[in-house]
Order: C-alpha cells, then structure tokens, then sequence
C-alpha cells in the first residue's frame, strides 16, 4: 500500500505517519522543513509546500490513498485548506488516484449541532463556529465543497474539539451530526478512525462526525 500524507509534521499527521509506517505502508511525505520531521529517515521526503502544484502532483502520483491531516495553525484567516486542498485534487485526477481521505472539523457543516441540546446548540454556533473560529470555519466549509465536487472517493472525519490525549479505542459515529454533548475526542482515536477508513467503503463520499 503505497500512501500520500499531506500535514505530516503536525500533531495528528505524525501520528498518521507512525500508524502507516506500522501498518507496513510505504509513505510519500510533503514536508517544508524535512531535517526537523523525526520519521524522515522511514518516508520517501518530497520538500516543498501544499501550496505548490508541482510538489503537490509529486506527493499523490502513485499512491493508492491520500491522507491529509493539512488544516490552519491558528483562528486567523491563513487560506491553507482553501488553496492547497484544489490543488491535491486537481493533482488526484491527473495522476489517476482516487482515493483520499481528510481531517476535516464538525464545524465544516451547520447541521452538525443537530443532536445537541439547545443551549448548547446556540453557544457553540454564536461563540465559537461564528465567532473564535470563524475562519477555520470557513476554511473546513471550503475543503468540504472542493471535495464534493472533486468525483474522487472522498472522506472528510469531522470531529470537535481535538485533545492529545490517549486514545480510547471507543468513539461515537455519526453521519449527519456530532454525537450528542460529543464535544472531544483524541488524535490519537482521530488518526486511528482515518486509518480505519483505508480499507473501507462506508463513508466514501460524504464526512462523519466522530466524538467520545
């Protein structure tokens, strides 16, 4: 299984990095600084960033799945998902691969507060989707409608607010909202639900919500 990881040196792309390399995969790794990425040695290292076509197309031609763990590094408006997300699917269909999935967020849709009480429901949407995180918002939003439009077998794992914690090895899943008062999960438990997804069909296509 040969795969492509975009955001590999962040918290929950390392720990993807780690599972696939476990796994017995052989792993392509975008990487902007490669002498600071502590798995270097283990991947095949393509230096460049999710904003350059070329490196992008580089990165995916042939792989059979492409994860990506890319996302904003901070509340303010940084246009990382909005910019380099079309460029990995453009890439995708140029090089034949089909398969990807993304770390996306629950706030990526506005059904996703369904299943919470309202109170809840009204908090979270005021204060937190349309205000503190208001662009990562957006951002999720954006790398939600590229997918649906991309034909290619997509999966975008929304979850809420993500910890570094332990993993479970007990998540709650849903395909049309976050799990009721399911307001944390682990990337440990994220990272090893995105591998899960590999070999499987269930959610090609659409996003699922995960939660503890």
């Amino acid at each position: 299984m040969k795969v492509a990881i975009f955001g590999a040196s962040g918290a929950t792309g390392l720990l993807l990095t780690h599972r696939c390399l476990d796994a017995g995969y052989a792993v392509t790794a975008l990487l902007r600084s490669p002498d600071r990425f502590p798995l270097r040695d283990r991947v095949r290292v393509v230096v460049g960033s999710a904003l350059e076509s070329m490196a992008v197309r580089q990165t995916v031609e042939g792989a059979d799945v492409v994860l990506s763990a890319l996302g904003a590094r901070s509340w303010h408006n940084e246009y990382v998902l909005e910019q380099a997300v079309p460029l990995i699917v453009t890439a995708m269909r140029q090089t034949g691969v089909s398969r990807i999935i993304v770390l996306g967020g629950a706030s990526a849709r506005a059904e996703s507060l369904d299943r919470q009480p309202a109170p809840v429901r009204w908090l979270l949407r005021r204060v937190l989707y349309e205000g503190m995180l208001k662009w990562p918002s957006a951002a999720q939003r954006a790398q939600w409608l590229t997918l649906s439009a991309s034909g290619l077998d997509w999966t975008m794992v929304m979850p809420p607010m993500l910890t570094n914690g332990r993993a479970r090895h007990r998540v709650r899943v849903d395909g049309e909202a976050l799990p009721r008062r399911g307001m944390r999960i682990s990337r440990a438990d994220v990272a090893d639900f995105m591998m899960q997804q590999i070999g499987s069909d269930r959610w090609v296509g659409t996003g699922v919500y995960i939660a503890w």
